[in-house]
């Protein structure tokens, strides 16, 4: 009983340290990448959901966010749940009987060569980010 409790301890220990360090260099490269999307523009008030039938394009940034482009506006969603297992070539399945994606949503992920699901993320409020106000 003595070497299963340090079996599990040491297999604990590997699991904080090893797991974050390999997710680490992934999502700040996605961070990096969001601010490079987000330069030049300002964070309005969150919002619960967003129209589907206005998303003129998505994109998913590694391991940290999926952006929709809405007119002149990006929304920023940083998923609750999931959001370390996105990379920018998955493909994003949603299930909703709605015209609007929410907050309360769920998104599959799927492999872009299989389209086999390979995980889902819990969506979070939306962050609207419009062009920053000229100066002058």
């Amino acid at each position: 009983m003595p070497k299963l409790a340090s079996l599990l301890a040491a297999a604990a220990l590997v699991a904080t340290v090893v797991l974050p360090a390999q997710a680490g260099p992934r999502q700040a490269r996605g961070e990096a990448r969001l601010a490079k999307l987000l330069d030049g523009r300002e964070a309005g008030k969150p919002v619960d959901c967003i129209q589907l039938s206005s998303v003129s394009s998505t994109e998913i940034v590694d391991g940290t966010a999926i952006v929709y482009r809405v007119g002149s506006k990006l929304y920023v969603n940083r998923p609750d749940t999931g959001a370390s297992s996105l990379r920018r070539d998955d493909v994003l399945f949603f299930s909703n009987h709605d015209s609007r994606l929410c907050s309360v949503d769920s998104v599959k992920l799927l492999d872009s060569g299989s389209h086999f699901q390979k995980g889902f993320v819990g969506l979070s409020k939306f962050v609207p980010y419009g062009r920053r106000a000229a100066r002058g």
